[in-house]
């Protein structure tokens, strides 16, 4: 019970303190804008996002998402809470599959910090996006899968139904929060590796298991038929379009991902270093437990390079074998009692590298936190003094490789990081000339005023219509009746407004600019500025 405890304390400083530090990106803000129309129009089974059906990706976020705006309307951290209980859902089933699977508590354990401080996992659990969904139901289906595939049937406490079932239910929910991804990302390479690693035990199981195949079609399906049947068109198009998307969409080449190890962050150097498997394999002492997370971490890499769409945020699901081979490292250090030279040299590199980092950062905080104005120098100095003393217990681990006391430093000091520096983080993404267009919000003269932007400009950025908190509708300012027709009106757009519409429509209209609004995170000059970001909203009446 205590581990489970420290699990959910260390989950809370991951996923919740500070939580509203970072800024919205564009996947929350689909999400949350299509939530937002859920409330505000009871769309909840034919999803739209700023007036569009939202078809795309399955409701179940969403859904959630809708529940937490019509409870706490426009709380980001409210949003983010329920990435955090997610992230909570798949730690624990992470520390109970790897107890399931490889029957050793402590290592366990040390898996799951390790997979805490994965800084992916970190970030996922604060962004009210869609992936944390689907792989934390899936950890749960491979829990009860597991356990359904390899109790043994002629035990007394042997309930292939009730472990089939579940993991049916759990494949069902992380279909239903984002389609197949996790399914090949996640599932299908477990299975591979599994199958590698033990046969399965399934005489008088098969019922059970066709009934979890049932199950899970049954809960992924029924919202997709729903869909077909009363949108059928629409339905087609989002199928070509997903399916175009895989394959023209962020293309990449096969060995985009040959830095997965990097992933894992202060893990990096260890998970690289899982793969010297001829070493490992002679002085590990669970050679098969070891080899299966091998197993799986590598199936999952090849499979994900096979798909030519390819994105870093896609490798979150890599960081479960990864987790649990770095954790195999980790116990071999601590339990192994003389260690042999190769051992040791990986252990000193790996721990003392990180153990420098470690010892500069003070000055990183004092230098890019206080000095930079946005940290105070009371927290620099606390967050400072408690990172040294952090630093110089990771030291005093490395000099007596103890790799226990290590992982419990590097737990701490992402804790401290946390709790103290959170905020430091998200006020680096400054732009002194930042000026949302949240701000129309308050503008008299725009209550009840529909707002356009111009469709032949290509689509408005899905973060505008979060921060304005309404919807921004196409409209073609070189159609006169249509333009007309929508008066009065404000229009959002890149350029002033005499370079936007014919003189003759110009000539018909008065114009009263509202204001110029710069929603950049990054200042100018830098590779983040974007110029869609920087918009003049322009109310619009008949003359």
């Amino acid at each position: 019970m205590k581990r489970y405890i420290w699990i959910i304390l260390l989950c809370i400083a991951a996923f919740f303190v500070h939580n509203g530090a970072l800024q919205t990106d564009i996947m929350e803000s689909r999400n949350i804008v299509t939530a937002r129309e859920m409330v505000s129009e009871g769309n909840w089974l034919i999803p739209t996002m700023n007036g569009e059906l939202r078809l795309e990706k399955p409701p179940l976020p969403t859904w959630v998402a809708g529940f937490i705006e019509k409870v706490a309307p426009d709380n980001l951290k409210a949003q983010r809470s329920a990435a955090g209980v997610m992230g909570i859902i798949w730690v624990l089933f992470f520390y109970l599959t790897a107890k399931e699977i490889f029957r050793k508590k402590d290592y366990a354990f040390i898996a799951t910090l390790i997979f805490l401080t994965c800084y992916n996992i970190i970030l996922m659990g604060r962004t009210a996006t869609w992936d944390i969904y689907c792989h934390a139901f899936m950890m749960g289906a491979i829990f009860f899968l597991w356990k359904g595939l390899y109790d043994d049937p002629y035990r007394e406490k042997s309930r292939p139904w009730r472990n089939f079932t579940f993991a049916g239910i759990f494949m069902g929910l992380s279909f239903l929060s984002k389609g197949p991804v996790s399914f090949y990302a996640l599932l299908l390479p477990f299975i591979i590796a599994a199958l590698v690693y033990r046969r399965p035990l399934m005489r008088g199981k098969w019922k059970a298991f066709i009934f979890m195949i049932i199950v899970c079609v049954i809960l992924s399906a029924w919202w997709y038929l729903y869909i077909i049947a009363f949108h059928p068109e629409a339905a087609n198009a989002v199928i070509e379009k997903e399916s175009g998307s895989w394959i023209n969409h962020n293309v990449r080449p096969w060995w985009y991902y040959w830095r997965f190890f990097a992933e894992t962050g202060v893990w990096a150097l260890l998970t690289l270093s899982t793969l010297f498997i001829s070493h490992w394999k002679k002085v590990i002492y669970d050679r098969r437990g070891y080899l299966f997370t091998i197993w799986w971490m590598l199936a999952a890499l090849v499979l994900l390079s096979f798909m030519p769409e390819k994105k870093m945020r896609y490798l979150l699901p890599m960081m479960v074998p990864c987790s649990y081979a770095v954790a195999f490292l980790v116990y071999h250090f601590y339990k192994e009692y003389r260690l042999d030279k190769t051992s040791k040299l990986i252990f000193y590199i790996n721990a003392g590298l990180v153990s420098l980092i470690a010892t500069v950062f003070p000055v990183l905080i004092f230098i890019f936190g206080y000095q930079q104005h946005r940290i105070s120098l009371i927290t620099a100095i606390v967050a400072g003094m408690l990172i040294l003393v952090i630093a110089i217990w990771l030291w005093k681990s490395t000099a007596h490789l103890r790799s226990i006391e290590f992982v419990f430093g590097i737990v701490t000091l992402f804790v401290v990081a946390e709790c103290f520096l959170f905020n430091m983080i998200g006020a680096s993404f400054t732009n002194p000339e930042f000026n949302s267009i949240r701000g129309i919000r308050e503008v008299n003269e725009l209550k009840g005023v529909p707002l356009y932007y111009n469709e032949l400009k290509g689509p408005i950025r899905m973060e505008l219509v979060y921060e304005a908190h309404r919807k921004i509708l196409p409209l073609d300012f070189e159609n006169k009746e249509d333009v007309l027709k929508a008066l009065p009106c404000a229009v959002v757009t890149i350029e002033p407004i005499k370079n936007e519409f014919p003189k003759e429509i110009l000539n018909m209209i008065d114009t009263t600019m509202i204001g110029i609004y710069d929603d950049n995170r990054h200042p100018k000059g830098t590779k983040h500025y974007h110029e869609e970001f920087l918009n003049q909203v322009t109310l619009l009446k008949l003359k």
